[in-house]
């Protein structure tokens, strides 16, 4: 049974590969209200939810050449909507940690870059990003572990070979420094 449920999910692929609309339809019918609840429930926000699972599909289509059948089609492609959800989390977390420390006058004059189009976003990425090129290696890397990739201040601390206490002060200059740079830069 499970033999031909792989051989099955093989020729699928290979239609989806080779642009059968038909097969494409049926698998996005087949999924997309199961994958929109299961993002849903990390998300909690119906529309970006939305926008996720379409990102999802977008992502499986184009990663489905790489699909090696180790796993079902369904694994796959909540593997892509996990991935998905963790970025989505993670630049949540980020904007929320870097905005609860920036003073109100400088939230109200970024709510309309990040409410503005994409273009905006970019932006404002840039700028991030420029800011993190001025700061210091050490605050630098402590900002990339603890707030784009989520580490725990015990996991920092293990990898800069640092104490508990010595890495939350790192992170707390870290930050200062991060505010300092983006107040000053236009």
């Amino acid at each position: 049974m499970e033999q031909a449920s792989k051989l099955k999910e093989k020729k699928l692929v290979q239609k989806i590969i080779q642009k059968d609309e038909k097969s494409l339809l049926l698998f996005y019918r087949d999924y997309k209200i199961l994958l929109f609840n299961f993002v849903q429930r990390q998300l909690r926000d119906v529309h970006l939810a939305e926008e996720v699972t379409q990102d999802t599909f977008y992502d499986f289509i184009e990663a489905l050449r790489d699909f090696q059948g180790h796993c079902s089609l369904k694994t796959y492609l909540f593997s892509i909507a996990k991935n998905k959800i963790a970025d989505v989390m993670r630049k949540k977390k980020l904007k929320k940690i870097l905005f609860s420390a920036l003073p109100t006058y400088v939230i109200e004059g970024l709510k309309t870059v990040i409410i503005d189009e994409e273009l905006n976003k970019h932006e404002l990425a840039q700028k991030i990003k420029n800011v993190l090129d001025r700061l210091p290696n050490d605050y630098r890397m402590v900002l990339r572990l603890k707030y784009m990739e989520g580490e725990k201040v015990t996991n920092i601390a293990a990898k800069m070979s640092l104490g508990f206490k010595a890495t939350e002060s790192l992170i707390f200059r870290a930050r200062k420094a991060f505010i300092k740079v983006f107040q000053e830069l236009p």
